[in-house]
């Protein structure tokens, strides 16, 4: 078994927490009359980007809290897709949306932050054919948190399509400004 020591539930609940929180200020800062913009026509709108923001950790949730599994084998992958697609696509408003990812987001880092060691360092056997064919439930639990920013970068590139400066680009900007240095320098 792979050792952890440095970096446990309480470490990930709070970096999870940073990645929400940053996300719930891009949610915030897009106009309600832009949740709807999709970027091509098969491509999730805003909120429907947002909402599968708020509702894929699920997913990891699923697998090491309700079934505690040791194996993905036999783990139905695309049923629970299928399911959380569904609940993804429907009909909300910004105000439900953002309550959402605030709930949904409180509970799975509430759950994160009270796992132990012992637990993150169980490993899980993929399923058949996968190139890492077993991983710790630490890694696999820092997946929800990377995907989160994958989709929050889309997020930010679609701002700037509407003409907004993510709010990360603006707190660098004034950090940069009040050290005396030129943005892009």
């Amino acid at each position: 078994m792979r050792s952890m020591t440095y970096y446990g539930g309480t470490h990930l609940a709070e970096s999870f927490r940073t990645v929400r929180r940053n996300t719930l200020k891009i949610a915030e800062e897009i106009p309600d009359e832009h949740y709807a913009f999709t970027v091509a026509p098969d491509a999730r709108s805003v909120g429907q980007l947002l909402a599968h923001i708020g509702l894929i950790h699920r997913l990891p949730h699923q697998v090491h809290a309700v079934e505690r599994r040791t194996t993905l084998e036999g783990f139905n992958f695309p049923g629970f897709m299928q399911q959380l697609a569904a609940e993804e696509q429907a009909p909300r408003t910004k105000s439900e949306i953002i309550d959402t990812l605030k709930r949904e987001g409180d509970g799975f880092a509430a759950w994160l932050e009270g796992l132990s060691e012992e637990f993150l360092r169980e490993e899980v056997k993929g399923p058949p054919g996968m190139q890492i064919p077993t991983r710790t439930r630490f890694e696999m639990l820092l997946a929800p948190k990377e995907h989160e920013m994958h989709h929050r970068a889309q997020l930010m590139m679609i701002q700037r399509m509407l003409g907004i400066t993510p709010h990360l680009t603006r707190d660098m900007t004034a950090r940069l400004q009040a050290a005396g240095q030129k943005p892009g320098a």
